[in-house]
């Protein structure tokens, strides 16, 4: 998917306000690529199409809600870090969460900007070494199909 380029991290709330503290944040502190999305709607049509190595979603939303967003996201970015970041601090959304939508981290609002930058930078390395990981398998299955194909012609040259 996202190799070799600046990491992406979306960001999902209902409140501009957020979506705008978070972006600044992150673009006066890091180098990575911000888009930030009001609409959970709008951010479920941005994954099919788009590489992302970090979403960052609200819980409580209208339309959808931040797990149904993070599940979505999980479905056409499996590597992506998933970050619950909500006001609405509920014991059970946070282990429907990580059981649900395998959540990388979830965090209450009002966040601590280092903490949030912490969190990003820890998950972005988790989506990279996910997606070297996948890369090397990958790779492993087509050396394998290869050995097998060789396999099957000496046998078939010797018998």
């Amino acid at each position: 998917m996202q190799t070799d380029t600046v990491p992406r991290v979306v960001v999902v709330d209902d409140e501009e306000m957020v979506i705008t503290s978070v972006k600044a944040y992150l673009q006066l502190e890091t180098e990575y690529d911000v888009v930030g999305f009001s609409d959970p709607e709008e951010a479920v049509r941005f994954f099919p199409e788009n590489a992302v190595d970090v979403v960052v979603s609200d819980y409580l939303m209208p339309k959808l809600n931040g797990l149904q967003v993070l599940m979505e996201a999980k479905r056409f970015q499996p590597e992506a870090a998933r970050v619950l970041l909500t006001g609405h601090a509920d014991k059970q959304s946070a282990i429907q969460a990580i059981n649900d939508v395998g959540l990388f981290q979830y965090l209450e609002k009002p966040w601590d900007n280092p903490q949030l930058l912490l969190i990003i930078n820890s998950a972005i390395e988790r989506t990279n070494l996910l997606r070297t990981l996948r890369d090397k398998i990958s790779q492993l299955d087509m050396a394998h199909s290869h050995l097998k194909e060789v396999q099957a012609r000496l046998l078939r040259a010797f018998l």
